[in-house]
């Protein structure tokens, strides 16, 4: 693509031209009347305050509770698309797994050259504590974002992997329940696939993860943070779809050789638990002894087998920002095959080269923390101030390998509703992977996030982005 060429608009083939996945609702939409449509978009947002649907957005003096934007208009892919995407995710997710487990055994992957060993052992992501430890099933990450972008028709990459506790599940199953109730008449028209049965997969793929000494029907429950945690709706709203157990660590304790939580009769042993608490804060006997979030001892009672955490410990060291530079070589190393979605051309900033580029470019570059999430700590070069640049080149001098540099994508447009009418928007797209011994399932779609401000590249809810429903058609 040209620098010049406007984005690949996925609704638009042109001004005249609708693209086939939206024919149908293109068809819809031309018969309704804007104002109604501002009346709905403004019942969507009563609709998800009504029901709680917030996050807190922290970085400030005091952490502030926002709703999400919610955009009316959905995105819609093909059947052919997502079976493309859905090749490509499984088999990414694939060689995550098979990399994780070599990573904390044989080490393979160093032994070979392919990935520096370096950026293993000297990452704090990669914990000794797993080493050796194979987890129930062989399954590490069971529950997998995948974060996709597109400059195409037939252009899709990977723009990272979120192995450890990805969020936003929650509101793809509250974004097609809106969007139901609110444009029934669309999904007789649109054969769409059902999201609504993920939590259901969830609790089956989990039971599937169960270590060998379950007794019986698994005990499924998750453990969060707390209400002052910003997904702190996800986890409650997961375990009341779920059918299972909300648990703070002050709820659990470890109990003649098993992890038990407090119920009216007595403490009840768990077989698997979804933590949605990361690493440092799980176990204070074996991590920060200063966490009050964790369960002291639990680490014990996993590596001894008797209880599936979910995700593994550990797993963080497969979606750190350095080691996604390298997963073209992950997918071939374990799978033996070519990678059927590509990555975002990578500078590791940490590499004398590839600084002096980045520092010579860091206004044309998108620059993130290794370790980040959420859009924080990260300059978008395009739209950063001559100040913002000038800091930011000195956290990169200071610490270079804390760093990587993309290239500034043309990420593919979807029609948001405005004011005036339908206008492009960018977007990406999270599918939600769920793990067991035996399958890999995708649930069809995923979340899409919009950047809702005109020319803006960043999706991220805590940076101003909303979200979308996104379509996938039966055929």
């Amino acid at each position: 693509m040209a620098e010049d060429d406007p984005p690949f608009d996925e609704m638009f083939e042109s001004p005249e031209r609708i693209r086939p996945p939206y024919r149908r609702y293109d068809d819809w939409i031309k018969e309704e009347d804007l104002a109604r449509l501002r009346r709905k978009a403004e019942e969507s947002e009563s609709f998800f305050r009504r029901t709680g649907i917030t996050f807190n957005v922290y970085g400030r003096e005091e952490a502030t509770e926002r709703l999400i934007p919610f955009d009316i208009v959905p995105r819609v892919l093909s059947a052919r698309e997502w079976a493309r995407l859905a090749r490509g995710i499984d088999q990414r997710v694939r060689a995550i797994n098979a990399f994780l487990y070599d990573v904390y055994h044989r080490q393979e992957i160093l032994r070979a050259g392919r990935v520096p060993a370096g950026l293993i052992t000297g990452n704090e992501a990669f914990l000794p504590q797993m080493i050796g430890v194979s987890p129930p099933g062989g399954v590490y990450t069971h529950i997998v974002g995948v974060d996709i972008v597109r400059t195409g028709e037939d252009e899709f990459y990977v723009l990272e992997d979120n192995a450890r506790t990805p969020s936003g599940v929650s509101y793809m199953l509250e974004n097609r329940e809106t969007m139901l109730h609110m444009f029934p008449e669309l999904f007789t028209t649109n054969k769409v696939q059902n999201v609504s049965n993920y939590p259901e997969h969830l609790r089956r793929s989990l039971s599937a993860c169960a270590p060998d000494s379950c007794p019986g029907r698994p005990v499924v429950a998750i453990l969060t943070p707390g209400i002052h945690n910003s997904a702190y709706f996800e986890h409650s709203f997961l375990a009341d779809q779920m059918g299972v157990d909300l648990v703070e660590g002050s709820d659990l304790k470890v109990v003649d050789g098993r992890v038990a939580m407090r119920t009216t009769r007595g403490f009840q042993p768990i077989d698997v638990l979804y933590r949605r608490v990361d690493d440092d804060f799980l176990d204070p006997l074996n991590f920060n002894p200063a966490s009050v979030l964790g369960v002291p001892g639990v680490m014990d009672i996993y590596r001894a087998g008797n209880i599936t955490i979910a995700n593994a410990p550990g797993t963080g060291i497969a979606d750190d920002k350095a080691i996604y530079s390298y997963m073209p070589e992950i997918v071939q190393f374990y799978t033996g095959e070519k990678p059927i979605l590509g990555n975002i051309p990578t500078w590791r900033c940490g590499e004398k080269d590839a600084l002096a580029y980045v520092l010579d470019h860091i206004s044309e570059l998108v620059i993130k923390e290794v370790h980040g999430s959420g859009g924080y700590g990260m300059l978008v070069g395009p739209a950063a101030s001559k100040k913002e640049i000038t800091a930011f080149t000195a956290k990169l001098k200071a610490k270079p390998a804390n760093y990587i540099a993309q290239p500034t994508l043309a990420l593919s447009t979807v029609p948001v509703l405005t004011r005036q009418g339908l206008a492009p928007r960018h977007v990406d797209l999270r599918p939600f992977v769920l793990v067991s011994p035996n399958r890999i399932d995708l649930v069809p779609g995923g979340l899409t996030r919009v950047a809702l401000k005109k020319g803006s590249l960043v999706v991220n809810s805590s940076q101003g982005g909303g979200t979308k429903d996104t379509w996938v058609l039966e055929e």
